[in-house]
């Protein structure tokens, strides 16, 4: 597992965490959410940057992801190999 970003925000009602990348992150790749006690994994299944629908990201860039559960901000994404 390699740090790949942490989550600014967590849209409650669309399910969707605005995630602040330090590195490359694609669709298919698998993630784990960790802060606390909370902690969970999923597949990247869909991605948008600016609104826009992308299949890759790269440092710099602040994407937006459907996740399965809540994610509080701060939250620490890893990249699952």
């Amino acid at each position: 597992m390699k740090p790949i970003g942490k989550v600014s925000h967590y849209y409650d009602k669309a399910g969707v965490a605005i995630i602040e990348l330090q590195d490359t992150l694609k669709i298919g790749d698998r993630i784990r959410i960790e802060r606390g006690e909370n902690v969970f994994e999923q597949g990247v299944s869909s991605m948008q940057v600016d609104y826009k629908p992308v299949e890759k990201a790269g440092k710099g860039d602040t994407v937006g992801i459907k996740i399965d559960q809540r994610a509080k901000e701060g939250s620490l994404v890893l990249l699952l190999e």
